[in-house]
């Protein structure tokens, strides 16, 4: 089955902060703002959302297909990508560009505080899907360049092919009536609990009326696991713990893979949503993205033991 990935390519630098942002930022001086903070460390990592999806596919088996943008500074993230197993045939290289750059602040309680360079992101990677079996083809739609995300969803609709919108940190880009025809037009909708308010206020939609336009929507809580949420309902799917976890850069995107690859297997949406919280549950035990592994056997181990075989 193809398995195609659109959103970003970056690299990450990923920086952490011994302390809470919340003893430096004054809640009545947000207008005012003017705040530095000085960290441990920092680390460069390959990341962007169609990256860190891909990457945590590739450890499940699988061989997505990435349509993205990447700059002039490709050549490291390919190499990686071919030691992996992950094609970059349609990967758009933009040579007047360099590669959009996350810039990533994590405190003690795994807040986080970005800023992103779009780069060659700012440009579409124009996929042709003359080639694609409708029928035997599964579409994640990620954070990426906005005309891309609009674009594919609703190809996606056209050919029938069973596509997830994920929106992610885009929704403040968004005009309401795009965000909620990209919506509209997807199977599914997966996003966490704060990124669900903000796609009621953005549209004016409650939650109730968010669901109805969309077969299923996961919503990500962190600690407190997953919803699903269909037209029989809410079901509460646990999280996995880690007692080690050190940083939740990642952890959605991971939690993507292991959900598209229960899909794709043909397995029950809870079962699916199971294993995306067992993929959530290595990226937060490594620093940055695309830095823990497991085998296919250990990952089922894990999986069987959190929530039975």
């Amino acid at each position: 089955m193809d398995i195609l990935v659109s959103g970003s390519m970056a690299y990450d630098r990923i920086m952490d902060f011994d302390g809470q942002f919340s003893d430096h930022i004054l809640a009545d001086q947000l207008d005012n703002l003017n705040v530095s903070f000085t960290v441990n460390s920092l680390t460069e990592n390959f990341g962007g959302t169609a990256g860190n999806i891909a990457y945590s596919l590739s450890l499940l088996g699988e061989t997505p297909r990435i349509l993205a943008t990447i700059g002039q500074d490709y050549h490291r993230y390919f190499e990686w990508l071919k030691q992996i197993g992950v094609s970059t045939q349609d990967i758009h290289v933009v040579d007047e560009e360099l590669t959009a750059g996350a810039y990533i602040t994590s405190d003690t309680q795994n807040n986080q505080i970005t800023g992103f360079n779009p780069g060659a992101m700012k440009q579409q990677s124009g996929f042709d899907f003359s080639s694609i079996d409708p029928d035997n083809c599964l579409a994640i739609v990620a954070p990426g360049n906005l005309n891309d995300m609009a674009e594919y969803t609703a190809e996606h609709e056209r050919l029938g092919i069973f596509s997830i919108f994920d929106p992610g940190q885009s929704l403040p880009a968004w005009e309401p009536a795009a965000l909620a025809k990209c919506i509209s037009q997807s199977r599914m909708l997966v996003c966490n609990d704060y990124e669900m308010e903000m796609i009621c206020n953005n549209t004016g939609m409650s939650r109730g009326q968010v669901a109805d336009t969309v077969e299923t929507i996961i919503v990500t809580k962190g600690g407190d696991g997953c919803d699903i949420v269909t037209s029989a309902g809410v079901a509460e799917i646990p999280v996995v713990p880690a007692a080690d976890a050190v940083d939740p850069t990642g952890a959605g995107d991971a939690f993507r893979g292991g959900l598209i690859k229960g899909i794709v297997d043909g397995l029950s949406m809870e079962r699916a949503v199971q294993m995306g919280n067992v993929a959530g549950h290595y990226a937060v035990r490594k620093w940055g993205t695309q830095q823990y592994s497991f085998t296919i056997d250990e990952f089922n181990i894990k999986l069987d033991q959190n929530f039975g075989p």
